[in-house]
């Protein structure tokens, strides 16, 4: 079975500024550019093997993560009926996922 994956707009616009951060701080579009590119191939893989990572349903029902050379997170959610994974968030160099996550969860309770 092969799930389809999907980045939700803002792990896209997560991804972006990323790329833009490390352009800078590398002087090197390449550089940053590569990385992104590992880190949605990584992302695409979950397709053959969709639950790994940890489930944070503490943070949000359903939500795994998982870590990318120890310094991106990746926040996921995955639809086992509709065979989907959904790429909900990538946080970079130690930025708290969790506080994001809590935020969101606690603005639905409102």
């Amino acid at each position: 079975m092969t799930y389809s994956v999907r980045f939700a707009p803002e792990a896209a616009a997560q991804l972006a500024v990323i790329e833009a951060y490390i352009a800078n701080a590398a002087s090197s579009p390449a550089i940053a550019s590569n990385y992104v590119d590992a880190i949605v191939d990584y992302c695409e893989r979950f397709s053959v093997f969709p639950l790994r990572g940890t489930r944070r349903d503490d943070l949000l029902p359903g939500l795994r993560v998982t870590n990318y050379r120890g310094s991106a997170v990746i926040a996921f959610m995955v639809d086992l009926d509709a065979e989907t994974v959904s790429i909900v968030g990538v946080f970079y160099g130690g930025q708290n996922y969790e506080a994001a996550f809590t935020a969101e969860h606690e603005q639905d309770e409102h």
